[in-house]
């Protein structure tokens, strides 16, 4: 090599630790400058984190506390603080088996509390098994077949034939209640 090639080389090589000099230079610049500001953005991704981790501990511990309380209720449903530690830590479930223990039991009045939930499918529910239970038609955005089928026995019972049939005509063949509804089709025909 010439001595022209190693003075390049050296230049090169010079050049190139100049510039690596330089970055740090200007990273050690922008650090000083924005020390702050990322700590602190350190420390909100740190508390994010741990919030994150902690709601998510606080849930779940709620969620045990509540299966452990349907548990008690599933032993012995007079469980008053059963009841009231299933409500405090999960309402919806506490809705449910509410609206599960009333029909159980065929009490209409106890599907009231039910009724007036937050939760429309229930609603729909408990509305549609409180009407069930005090013997009239009820309509169900989740049961319309069967509805249909409880109208046109009522109006059979009245007396009513015209209308039992244009509820059952209503009713598809490949619903599940169709075999129902052909009964009171020949019923209706008399």
């Amino acid at each position: 090599m010439s001595l022209k090639d190693e003075l390049n080389y050296v230049k090169e090589e010079l050049s190139s630790d100049e510039k690596l000099l330089e970055s740090a230079f200007r990273l050690e610049k922008f650090y000083k400058k924005h020390r702050v500001k990322i700590f602190a953005l350190l420390a909100v991704i740190v508390v994010a984190f741990g919030a994150k981790a902690g709601y998510g501990a606080w849930k779940e511990h709620r969620l045990q506390l509540a299966n452990s309380a349907l548990l008690k209720l599933e032993k012995n449903p007079a469980d008053q603080a059963a009841l009231a530690e299933l409500k405090a830590n999960n309402p919806k479930l506490y809705m449910l088996y509410r609206y599960s223990t009333a029909v159980d039991s065929a009490k209409p009045q106890e599907l009231k509390e039910p009724a007036a939930s937050k939760d429309v499918r229930l609603q729909d529910l408990a509305r549609y098994h409180e009407a069930v239970l005090a013997m009239r038609a009820g309509d169900s955005r989740y049961y319309p077949d069967l509805s249909k089928v409880e109208k046109a026995y009522l109006a059979l019972k009245a007396g009513k034939k015209a209308e039992a049939r244009r509820e059952l005509e209503l009713i598809a063949e490949n619903s599940p209640v169709a075999s129902i509804a052909r009964l009171l089709r020949h019923a209706a025909l008399k």
